[in-house]
């Protein structure tokens, strides 16, 4: 395939791919930098899975151009074949060869290397990984969580340009979840590998990406930061599923606003807009002459969650410390924490 002048682990340009008269991909363009790890979210059918298998090369893209590491791999007419790519990839189900050792398995990619030096390899990236002393077993002996770091080791050893991963922790338990995501990330950080997840938690989006990407109908909404996507939503559905909210009518003039939970800062904003009302921005104080009251009450452990409803009968959410423990039929004078929520247009 044709090579380019850039050097970046990907580029994708006007990529479009569709199945029959469904689009799943529509003219999506995003890079990476060396190093980066990127999250694709959104909701089921979004394309966010078929942009990263189009990127291994499991599927030809109709349009556009794919570039892993400067060279075109598929210009909308040609693609070159998976393995032909320099791209590893991690699926959810493991992918592990039944019959060979975690450690056999982690030096599969890396075979044609002197023992010896294939050996230290494997060494390293099972102990990055913490499951060294399974290197003898087979993967029916170990847990999910082991064949899924065994996986994402198999797929480093080899040192791709760039590592594709496709809901690698949706097998797992929370708390296995987290632990393991950390130990891939720290993997992906300690060998400089720059990676494309897909996910569908928007939490551990925000959690693991350098940036997240929130895809809907084929196309990318917003990219950017964790702290872009969730306090500076691009549009009303990027807030909306970047997490739970509520939104608020603003009125005023330029600079000074309200909302009917109080005053805020709405800068030069033009048009009709509304505020994001976040659990966490939604302070209550108890006021029996309050025109809110407690509708619902669920005790999450660390905090309680409360839905409110105003005094307009819109209803919001609340999140409190497991302290403030209040009962159903609660009156209440709910208020903002913040003077700069985010603002979306009421139309967008």
């Amino acid at each position: 395939m044709t090579t380019t002048d850039a050097d970046r682990p990907l580029e994708v340009r006007g990529a479009k791919k569709s199945f029959g008269s469904v689009v799943a991909v529509d003219h999506v363009d995003l890079e990476l930098v060396e190093g980066e790890l990127l999250v694709l979210v959104g909701p089921s059918g979004c394309g966010k899975s078929t942009l990263l298998r189009s990127i291994a090369g499991l599927h030809g893209l109709d349009e556009g151009q794919i570039i892993v590491a400067g060279e075109i791999v598929d210009d909308g007419r040609a693609a070159a074949a998976p393995e032909r790519r320099p791209v590893g990839m991690v699926f959810q189900d493991h992918a592990l060869f039944p019959h060979l050792t975690i450690g056999e398995n982690v030096g599969f990619g890396i075979r044609r290397q002197p023992k010896d030096q294939r050996r230290q390899k494997v060494d390293e990236l099972l102990a990055m990984v913490e499951i060294g002393h399974l290197a003898e077993r087979y993967p029916h002996e170990v847990s999910g969580g082991e064949r899924q770091r065994a996986s994402v080791a198999r797929a480093v050893a080899p040192e791709p340009r760039l590592l594709l991963l496709d809901e690698p922790f949706a097998a797992l338990d929370p708390n296995l979840r987290s632990q393991v995501r950390t130990q891939l990330v720290s993997l992906l950080r300690t060998t400089g590998t720059p990676a494309v997840f897909v996910s569908h938690d928007q939490a551990e989006a925000m959690a693991l990406g350098d940036r997240v990407a929130v895809m809907r109908a084929g196309r990318i909404e917003q990219i950017g930061t964790g702290p872009d996507v969730f306090d500076r939503p691009a549009n009303r559905f990027v807030a909306g599923f970047m997490g739970e909210a509520a939104f608020l009518p603003v009125t005023g003039d330029a600079g000074h606003g309200s909302c009917e939970l109080g005053p805020i800062d709405v800068g030069e904003r033009p048009g009709p807009s509304d505020a994001v009302v976040r659990p966490a921005d939604v302070a209550l104080a108890i006021d029996a002459a309050g025109t809110a009251e407690v509708i619902g009450a669920e005790y999450q452990g660390p905090t309680w969650s409360y839905e409110v409803r105003l005094a307009s009968g819109t209803t919001v959410r609340s999140t409190q410390p497991r302290s403030v423990a209040l009962a159903e039929g609660t009156r209440v004078r709910p208020s903002l924490a913040t003077r700069t929520p985010a603002l979306v247009d009421r139309d967008g």
